[in-house]
């Protein structure tokens, strides 16, 4: 019988990173001559590839200084970002009740692998999952539907089996996009009306609520 899988978002999913995001998207701004007010709404950085968020905040098509701001950003990410990074309330019981059903556990998050496994280790919770998805220094695995193939084909997971966990439009566009099932959930950062105009599959409001949802959606046979 086919074991069900589960992929997770990291950002907004598993961990509230907002903070530490955002300060060091300033900090990354500032470094390159281009600082940003205080007060400027970066709600929507949590989530998009790291090369798409300075291309948009720096509205021009000068690449070199794109890349500078990811790389800075990449840089201090470490001592800036990483430290500020907490599990949301209840995850860590969801993925074990996930895990005591036998579901296959795997993130799939657009930071890159080495910072997403050096977190989860650090808030104790990496051990849950086989592996840990990100993005890679060539940006192949940049974007959600490169990444989700890439693991359904790498760990043999049917898609019909499978669920994708997020609370982004990403997540959802990039689960359907291999014809997987997507959930949004709303603790993140996208929203109800977000995940309602991507047309996620179901919607949870609590981690409590993840296990039920996935298993109607992607249980196996």
């Amino acid at each position: 019988m086919t074991r069900p899988a589960a992929l997770f978002d990291l950002d907004g999913t598993l961990v509230e990173s907002g903070p530490g995001i955002i300060a060091n998207i300033h900090h990354a701004m500032h470094h390159i001559g281009r600082a940003l007010p205080e007060t400027h709404d970066l709600n929507w950085v949590i989530g998009p590839p790291l090369h798409d968020i300075f291309a948009r905040l720096l509205m021009d098509d000068d690449k070199a200084l794109v890349q500078q701001a990811a790389a800075t950003y990449r840089d201090t990410y470490e001592t800036v970002g990483l430290l500020a990074t907490v599990l949301y309330p209840g995850i860590a019981d969801t993925l074990d009740q996930f895990r005591a059903e036998g579901w296959r556990l795997f993130v799939a998050t657009s930071k890159p692998a080495r910072l997403a496994r050096r977190i989860l280790t650090r808030l104790g919770v990496a051990d849950r999952f086989e592996t840990i998805f990100g993005s890679v220094e060539d940006g192949v695995l940049d974007h959600k539907p490169g990444l989700l193939r890439y693991i359904l084909d790498t760990q043999g997971l049917e898609a019909r089996h499978t669920v994708m966990i997020g609370d982004r439009s990403f997540d959802i566009a990039g689960a359907h996009a291999n014809e997987m099932r997507g959930i949004g959930v709303l603790w993140g950062y996208g929203g109800l009306a977000e995940m309602e105009q991507c047309g996620a599959d179901a919607v949870a409001e609590a981690p409590g609520e993840l296990l039920a949802l996935a298993s109607r959606l992607a249980r196996a046979e």
